[in-house]
């Protein structure tokens, strides 16, 4: 960003002095994300939503894109012209695409039918290319096919380099200043930090940065049913970007030692919480965001008067218009559930008037700190 001193003259003519804000780069625009109250409970706590689709790009993940290929130019893994290499669902390859563009890298985007189509058309837009893996052309999750093909790919070609999210240090780096921000925009800090875990870096991150600043927040990590990085079974599902798919390694930047909870949340109480959420105040979510919100609500007429829960919300909606909001896509995934949106309708009013009566039972908390570590087959 660049700023200069201009002197000019009001409508009067008398001299005023101003200062543009100027950037000369897309990254530049990065952060400063707004918090978003979404309700409170009487006499319990608040939650607030990180919305992290006001980035360049509409997700979190150009933060830890960003990261990366710092990191891989200061370890000599980068050169002039090269090539980036990277597995994706979309939005890390949509950060890596505007990183590519502005640094004069090229981009090779592994992708699966699972991935949002106007993420991979954004993609190409930006010049990346896109190879699609995928076990027999149908819209399913191929997350350890990409991971294999996208390694061997970048070992072949000249002057490529892998950045494998799942096992990169520097994701985590990447949100680091997420909690600088959260601490800056409230002074009494973090006291739940409630978000999706997929690689594991903006929850993780996250939190070992409000640890590293003297905010030690509770953080409750939430992932599909099906994900196995709480626990198995492993099975299908429809959530995007978030959890770990049977088959493929729980990533590196997933940090057991951070967390205090781990808890599951199916695709139908995470699309109708998104949905409920864009009917009652206009704000479109990303279907991960949904399931990480529905726990927090569960969860928010229990906390202690004056807690302050926050949820990253790692995109926005407007992705996922043919998909999450889509009756008839989610209606031929068998997803559709007037039923369950009431049921959040119901729970929001409960929360926002303090009628829980907590007579449900909340969402299962599948692992706690201090239990044995989540085995992988």
């Amino acid at each position: 960003m660049t700023t200069s001193t201009l002197t000019h003259t009001d409508a009067a003519g008398r001299p005023r002095v101003g200062r543009e804000r100027v950037v000369q780069a897309v990254t530049d625009l990065v952060g400063n994300t707004p918090l978003f109250e979404l309700c409170r409970a009487p006499g319990g706590g608040r939650l607030l939503l990180k919305l992290e689709q006001f980035n360049p790009t509409g997700a979190a993940k150009i933060r830890m894109a960003i990261s990366m290929i710092d990191d891989a130019e200061r370890r000599g893994n980068l050169h002039p012209g090269g090539r980036i290499v990277e597995s994706t669902s979309g939005n890390t390859g949509l950060g890596l695409s505007v990183v590519a563009a502005e640094r004069g890298y090229h981009f090779s985007a592994v992708v699966d039918n699972h991935a949002c189509i106007d993420k991979l058309r954004a993609m190409k837009a930006m010049g990346a290319e896109l190879t699609y893996v995928s076990s027999d052309g149908d819209d399913a999750l191929a997350t350890s096919a990409r991971e294999d093909y996208a390694e061997a790919l970048a070992a072949k070609l000249p002057d490529a380099h892998f950045t494998e999210q799942h096992n990169n240090d520097a994701n985590a780096v990447g949100y680091h200043r997420v909690a600088e921000e959260l601490l800056e925009d409230l002074p009494n800090g973090v006291d739940y930090l409630i978000s999706a875990v997929g690689t594991g870096g903006s929850l993780f991150g996250t939190a070992a940065q409000l640890r590293a600043l003297g905010n030690p927040a509770i953080v409750i990590g939430v992932e599909p049913h099906g994900s196995i990085a709480f626990g198995g079974p492993g099975y299908d599902y429809w959530q995007s970007g978030t959890g770990t798919p049977e088959g493929a390694v729980v990533g590196t930047a997933v940090d057991y030692s951070l967390l205090d909870e781990g808890v599951k949340i199916g695709d139908i109480e995470a699309f109708a919480t998104v949905r409920v959420i864009a009917r009652r105040w206009g704000l479109l979510l990303g279907g991960s965001a949904g399931g990480a919100i529905y726990a927090a609500l569960e969860r928010l007429p229990d906390l202690p008067s004056g807690t302050t829960a926050v949820t990253i919300v790692c995109d926005g909606g407007e992705k996922y218009l043919d998909t999450v909001f889509s009756d008839e896509w989610m209606s031929a995934r068998g997803l559709l559930s007037p039923a369950t949106e009431n049921r959040v309708d119901e729970l929001l009013d409960d929360v926002i008037n303090g009628t829980a009566t907590h007579d449900e039972t909340p969402t299962s908390t599948v692992w706690r700190q201090g239990d044995p570590i989540p085995t992988q087959k």
